[in-house]
């Protein structure tokens, strides 16, 4: 396969720059070998009467013969071309009685021979009184016309296209000329005139970038419209802005459908987690005091009883998770005080010891130099909220791998971010989990957690959390193990 990169599209606006002036070209490159043709027929019908004209006059050969010119190294002019009116470049070849005579008239006006190659090449000239073209050497091309001449042989008059070549050469560089600068033209006019026509198509473009930079997913949600002059619906740029705000339009209003029946939702949730808070301290406390009678009560009902405090703490945690992101959904505002995220990883550690030790756990701060403090890890935000995104992300590597797993916690600084990362050398998370890891009730599968009793809402947590500390948490790629890195900004 080849290493080179596809190739860039062109743009509209390129294309419809070349395709002016290519149009352009090939109507000024058309017109010009059109009118050149045209022009070089002309001059090629009045050479060919001139040649006529010749012909004519030299049938008419002098009674008188004219002596020589000197320097021609002729012993007497040719016939034909002593008669008057001949001009200069005119030439002949007579052949009679089986003599061949032949010359031409020199640009100095003289009587000069022809070679026998020339002579050979006008030899084979029919004598049809038809003009035809020749090439005769140095002397370039002639129009020659063959005849009978006055003593019954054959006479062959030429005169010189050079003057017609000429003047068709410098017409065709003339036309090429103004083609050339047409073109240039053309592409100026034409690059100005498109980039002026395409700015309305540019300001849709524009409105469409905006609306799909902004946040979609959740919220209240009132999109941009494309202005009212680009959407005149006699122009196709008008009509293409007119269909993009009829679907802007049926877009914001499903999405404000969607965040009215999300708003229900949380508000439902939220009510009845709160309203759920009380019934269950109800049943945990009436169960710890039946479990506390002084009557002796059979050990089926105290297992009963104790199982019924587990469940009911159980859900009352389920009851607060869901009720806390109630509230953050609902954008509530969290405490803003100074927290050492050092310290907090500390304590978290020292938590997640306690709740397995089967496991190994390793905290790892930035020292700093000997006899120093170690470097500032402080952010904003509410202690409790940070601390339980700590306990989440050590819960999740305590339940989900097996006993002996290495967990390290790091804390970094850079001044400007304080970066917190959870490390183990488990097993893993599944590949079909990462997408939707931080989404509410997501849970591994029963082999990797077996008992657990996940509820699927920690990473959800945990995301929710970081997000309203204007924060980032993410799922980093490793060899082996899963490894947790969140992001805050440093106090």
């Amino acid at each position: 396969m080849s290493g080179r990169s596809p190739r860039r599209p062109w743009t509209l606006s390129r294309r419809l720059v070349i395709l002016t002036v290519g149009v352009f070209a090939l109507v000024g490159g058309t017109m010009g070998v059109v009118s050149t043709l045209a022009l070089r027929n002309t001059l090629v019908d009045q050479l060919d009467q001139r040649l006529l004209d010749s012909s004519k006059r030299a049938q008419h050969v002098s009674p008188h013969p004219v002596p020589p010119k000197a320097g021609t190294g002729t012993s007497s002019p040719p016939p034909g071309l002593d008669v008057p009116g001949q001009a200069v470049g005119t030439l002949t070849y007579s052949v009679a009685g089986g003599t061949t005579a032949s010359g031409y008239i020199d640009p100095t006006g003289e009587y000069a021979p022809l070679t026998a190659q020339q002579n050979a090449v006008l030899a084979s000239v029919p004598t049809n009184d038809e003009p035809r073209t020749v090439a005769l050497g140095e002397l370039g091309a002639y129009r020659v016309v063959a005849v009978i001449g006055p003593a019954g042989g054959t006479l062959v008059t030429g005169v010189s296209m050079a003057e017609t070549v000429t003047t068709t050469q410098r017409y065709l560089a003339g036309e090429g000329l103004i083609v050339v600068l047409g073109i240039a033209i053309a592409a100026g006019a034409g690059a100005g005139l498109v980039r002026r026509e395409m700015r309305p198509l540019e300001r849709v473009a524009a409105t469409a970038t905006r609306v799909s930079e902004q946040s979609l997913d959740r919220g209240a949600v009132t999109l941009e419209r494309v202005p009212s002059a680009d959407t005149g619906t006699t122009t196709e740029v008008g009509q293409v802005g007119a269909a993009l705000n009829r679907l802007l339009g049926h877009v914001e209003a499903a999405l404000a459908a969607r965040h009215e029946s999300e708003t229900q939702v949380r508000q439902f949730v939220a009510d009845a987690s709160h309203e759920l808070r009380t019934p269950l301290a109800s049943i945990r406390g009436y169960a710890e005091l039946v479990r506390r009678l002084p009557e002796d009560l059979p050990p089926a009902a105290l297992r009963a009883l104790e199982r019924v405090e587990s469940e009911s703490q159980r859900m009352t945690s389920l009851v607060e998770d869901l009720l806390l992101l109630a509230r953050l959904d609902a954008g509530r505002a969290i405490e803003d005080t100074e927290v050492d995220l050092a310290g907090l990883a500390v304590d978290a550690v020292s938590d997640a010891y306690a709740a397995g030790p089967d496991h190994l756990w390793q905290l790892d701060l930035a020292a700093g130099g000997e006899g120093e403090d170690l470097p500032s890890c402080l952010v904003r935000g509410d202690t409790h909220r940070l601390h339980q995104v700590l306990a989440n992300l050590l819960a999740n590597a305590r339940v989900h791998t097996p006993a002996g797993t290495t967990v390290v916690v790091s804390v970094r600084t850079d001044g400007q971010t304080v970066t917190l990362r959870v490390q183990d050398d488990g097993p893993g998370i599944a590949a079909d989990l990462r997408p939707r890891l931080f989404q509410r009730f997501t849970r591994g599968d029963s082999a990797r957690s077996p008992g657990t009793g996940s509820t699927g809402l920690g990473m959800a947590i945990a995301h929710a959390v970081v997000s309203a500390h204007a924060g980032t948490i993410a799922l980093d790629e490793t060899e082996r193990g899963t490894a947790f890195t969140v992001r805050l900004p440093a106090a």
